[in-house]
């Protein structure tokens, strides 16, 4: 069954963010999905191994809660909040994803000429996900912060650095949508 989430409007989400923005900023904490990951490497023990794991874990402990917030919002959207409407997508747009070799598009929330167990498995699909996981985890690392963290964190707080790694994060999208993913398929 394909599931198509209701999005939230605006007037919903928008204030729910900014109450819990307003309230890290409140307590001094910060958001972000790359800290949870750090979090959970420290508690395995990764600190052992480099010193950019060894720090104190207990204190980012509540940040856990994202986590656990991401797979009850995931579980609570596709059984509870989705529908079986299809993607509305511009003509111009199904056209040119038609060409990169994509089959009914918009018929599957995302593509699964893409996200198919058989394309996972397979050699170019194996490639792509490492080439991919390096990419971001190298990036992450780089620019201090994930897209979630610098984007509504970051942003937030008014942090110069997070401005630019926005910046940063959309130009390489938009590079991987126009160049890149067109080489690959």
């Amino acid at each position: 069954m394909n599931y198509i989430l209701n999005p939230w409007p605006w007037y919903v989400s928008g204030p729910l963010i900014t109450l819990v923005m307003a309230l890290l900023l409140y307590f001094g904490k910060t958001f972000g999905m790359s800290s949870n990951l750090r979090t959970m490497c420290s508690i395995a023990g990764a600190g052992k191994v480099s010193d950019f794991f060894k720090f104190n874990w207990k204190e980012n402990l509540w940040n856990l809660v994202v986590i656990v917030g991401a797979i009850l919002g995931g579980f609570i959207g596709i059984h509870y909040l989705s529908n079986d409407s299809v993607t509305t997508l511009n003509p111009t747009t199904i056209e040119e994803i038609k060409n990169l070799g994509f089959n009914n598009v918009g018929a599957h929330l995302v593509p699964p000429e893409i996200y198919n167990l058989d394309v996972v498995f397979s050699v170019k699909g194996f490639l792509i996900l490492i080439a991919g996981g390096f990419l971001i985890g190298f990036g992450t690392r780089y620019a201090d912060g994930c897209t979630s963290g610098h984007a509504i964190s970051g942003l937030s707080s008014l942090q110069k650095p997070s401005l630019i790694a926005v910046i940063g994060f959309f130009l390489g999208g938009l590079i991987m949508t126009n160049f890149i993913i067109p080489l690959i398929f």
